[in-house]
């Protein structure tokens, strides 16, 4: 993909296994490894590719605005790159903003959307949570004149205060089947997850017991919710508007 200044930067990615492209993006200040119980279950059926992020795990920082808008293009120049017509793509914390952005301009290219403990602006995230990342940014801003380090820092946090600012009618325009799934002890405040979901026109809603990282953490739940809401779609069964499975055990 080309940078803001021409130059060509290219997104590092782990790939495994063969079938439906299945995109894996991680969280803010994370890489692809956080998908480690991921990547080896779902590549039996599917070609799962867990890509970093700009400025994240293996990936260049480039030139081009470090927002959430400029990653999903990102996402986009890197399946032209793959030549990936159409993919699942299941994203996490910021990776799920990502996924949600890429979903609003690049619908065409999506089979399927995964949104886990994403969230529409700061206001979604518990205060006990955002208010230190807020307190974190305006300190590492205050001294990234000063170091790389807390420059790197102030850019990371500096996604979580000001991105990415969506709307919830902006999500109506979505029309592939979506997951959106979350812990029933996320810092995500539930009332902003179901807010997501309802906002999708058929979107499924699932709680699994466990923190934001139900992922990594509780994978075997996350890991069944996930293959049964694919093995749904792709099987042409997708549920109706909003529709919500019980917690997770």
């Amino acid at each position: 993909m080309l940078d803001k200044a021409g130059k060509k930067i290219q997104l590092y990615y782990r790939e495994k296994g063969k079938g439906m492209p299945l995109i894996l993006l991680h969280g803010n200040g994370e890489n692809g490894n956080y998908f480690e119980h991921q990547i080896a279950y779902f590549s039996q059926k599917y070609r799962v590719i867990a890509v970093d992020t700009r400025g994240h795990g293996r990936s260049p920082r480039g030139t081009a605005p470090f927002t959430i808008s400029q990653f999903a293009d990102d996402l986009n120049d890197f399946l032209e790159e793959q030549k990936i017509e159409q993919a699942v793509v299941l994203g996490f914390s910021d990776g799920a903003n990502i996924a949600m952005r890429f979903a609003m301009k690049y619908q065409e290219k999506l089979e399927a959307l995964i949104l886990n403990g994403g969230n529409l602006n700061a206001g979604g995230v518990k205060k006990a949570v955002q208010i230190p990342i807020e307190l974190g940014y305006w300190t590492a801003r205050l001294f990234s004149g000063l170091s790389k380090k807390a420059e790197k820092k102030s850019e990371l946090l500096g996604l979580m205060v000001h991105d990415p600012n969506i709307r919830p009618w902006e999500l109506s325009v979505i029309r592939v089947p979506v997951l959106v799934i979350a812990g029933t002890r996320d810092m995500i405040k539930e009332e902003e997850t179901r807010r997501i979901a309802g906002s999708i026109a058929g979107a499924r809603l699932q709680f699994i017991e466990g923190d934001h990282f139900i992922a990594a953490r509780a994978y075997e739940k996350f890991n069944e919710a996930v293959e049964r809401f694919l093995d749904g779609t792709m099987a042409g069964a997708a549920g109706g508007h909003a529709g919500e499975d019980s917690h997770g055990a």
